[in-house]
């Protein structure tokens, strides 16, 4: 039997995506554990508590939501805000969680945190091989701007810049209520004020 996280649900998936509930919210003190478990799951050079407590500590700068599913963490994002931009700086999905839209949730609430800050356009990196979160991105609208050479360092690979425009316009409204509209099960999303 696996140790669990004390705190924490069994992290088995319900059978069906229409009965799953994901709760969104913002990212607090208490997540650090399961954000920190998640994020050595999925990235080879993971962040740490300390990084992501100093980057909590910019709330006007920064606005990180976790995905929950009861007490469970299976995801989280982060967006910081330069002028009328949003860069989306992390969105991560416990491994076993995948496929069930939880970063779709997810980039919806971070266009809603983007709105509610004023930005106009958004933007991200993500690496050139991960052609999953490419395909996620452009559904949300992204599409490639550049190449930044050997960004992620560990490996030497290189990151595609992407940037989706005019987020405030009817037209990506309509797209956001499509995507929406497609993602099974209910979504309780808490928008910080």
């Amino acid at each position: 039997m696996a140790a669990r996280i004390p705190g924490e649900e069994d992290r088995s998936i319900p059978a069906q995506s229409s009965a799953l509930v994901v709760q969104l919210m913002p990212k607090r003190r208490k997540h650090l554990r399961s954000v920190t478990r998640i994020e050595t799951q999925v990235y080879t050079k993971p962040w740490n508590a300390s990084l992501f407590m100093s980057e909590l500590a910019l709330r006007t700068k920064r606005a990180y939501t976790v995905a929950q599913v009861g007490l469970l963490v299976v995801g989280y994002s982060g967006l910081m805000f330069v002028g009328d931009d949003a860069h989306i700086t992390n969105i991560a999905v416990d491994p076993i969680w995948q496929q069930h839209k939880i970063a779709s949730r997810m980039m919806l609430q971070n266009v809603r945190l983007a709105l509610k800050a004023e930005a106009t356009h958004l933007t991200l990196e993500v690496r050139v091989s991960n052609k999953a979160a490419q395909a996620l991105y452009q559904k949300f609208g992204f599409v490639p701007a550049g190449i930044r050479k050997n960004y992620y360092a560990e490996d030497n690979e290189d990151a595609l810049v992407m940037w989706a425009n005019d987020i405030d316009s009817d037209a990506y409204a309509l797209r956001l209520s499509a995507i929406e509209a497609s993602i099974p099960g209910a979504t309780i999303s808490e928008v910080p004020k």
